[in-house]
């Protein structure tokens, strides 16, 4: 019997305090577009959030052919962490593919922002393929990396797609343990490993804001090949934070991979008889126009897994 498997990253969902204030800036200084806006108040809503009575307002954005979900839950939950690091286990950026990252920093500098990186975009080294990178903080604290391919490497879309900012290439999500979140990724949700490298050095550092970075990077792919992918982020120094075992989908940190399974069913069996922690009752009906699940990786990320 085939394995369900999960077809593609559909969207990131991030939770927002203030709506209005977050769908701006990212509109204003990224050039995100409002595809769709929405209330959820239905019995529904809460039970796959596992938050009993929960409401919420969301605007779906879009960018190149990339979607990013904003959503304010009421009842609110907790703010983004303070003092956050890069290594912190919480930490999950978008990675925004920008056709001249020096134009589009210069753009983004013009909104207010917290930086991340320490002073301008930094070109890593060869062997973690000469890309021009910054990583800064939206709005809620949310992190977020502007990405230049150099002609001929990343994704053939980033090559031949018009514009300034293009769209997103990946999230990341840091990991408390490679191995373990491989197994995971790949033995339970059909992800691939399409690259692993180690990355180090004061390009990496300055680029991460914290001294003696090591941290290693595995690529992983869904059934199909178009962006966005997701990374996975172990660092063995510097030493991050755990997630919150009583972290919920309301607090701003708790980000959530939407991911699209091809046997939804199929697939809630296998993680619940390996045991993996559900958010949702199970799979939820009604959702929209979908069946959905809210589980957590090993780490404590969110997965939204629907048809």
């Amino acid at each position: 019997m085939t394995a369900a498997r999960v077809l593609r990253l559909a969207r990131v969902s991030r939770t927002v305090a203030d709506l209005a204030r977050t769908a701006a800036f990212y509109r204003d200084a990224l050039d995100f577009r409002v595809i769709n806006e929405a209330t959820h108040d239905g019995p529904a809503w809460g039970q796959l959030f596992g938050i009993h009575g929960a409401r919420g307002q969301s605007t779906t954005m879009q960018l190149g052919a990339q979607q990013l979900e904003l959503i304010a839950f009421d009842p609110a939950g907790a703010p983004y962490p303070p003092h956050s690091q890069s290594a912190d286990l919480w930490f999950q950026h978008i990675a925004i593919v920008v056709s001249d990252i020096d134009a589009a920093y210069s753009r983004r500098s013009a909104h207010a922002f917290t930086p991340i990186s320490e002073g301008g975009p930094k070109c890593l080294p060869p062997a973690t393929g000469s890309v021009i990178a910054y990583k800064f903080r939206d709005p809620d604290g949310h992190p977020l990396e502007l990405i230049q391919f150099p002609a001929g490497t990343g994704n053939a879309m980033w090559q031949n797609t018009p514009g300034l900012f293009l769209g997103i290439d990946h999230s990341a999500i840091d990991v408390a343990n490679s191995e373990e979140s491989i197994d995971f990724y790949t033995r339970l949700l059909g992800f691939r490993v399409a690259s692993r490298s180690v990355n180090s050095g004061g390009a990496q550092q300055r680029l991460d804001g914290a001294s003696q970075d090591v941290v290693e990077v595995l690529a992983l792919q869904p059934g199909l090949l178009e962006p966005p992918h997701v990374e996975l982020l172990c660092y063995s120094k510097p030493v991050g934070r755990a997630i919150s075992k009583t972290a919920k989908p309301n607090d701003i940190a708790c980000d959530r991979l939407v991911l699209h399974v091809d046997e939804l069913e199929k697939m809630v069996g296998t993680l619940r008889a390996n045991r993996v922690e559900f958010l949702s009752p199970g799979m939820v009906a009604g959702f929209g126009d979908h069946d959905a699940a809210l589980v957590r990786d090993p780490t404590g990320h969110l997965l939204l897994l629907c048809h």
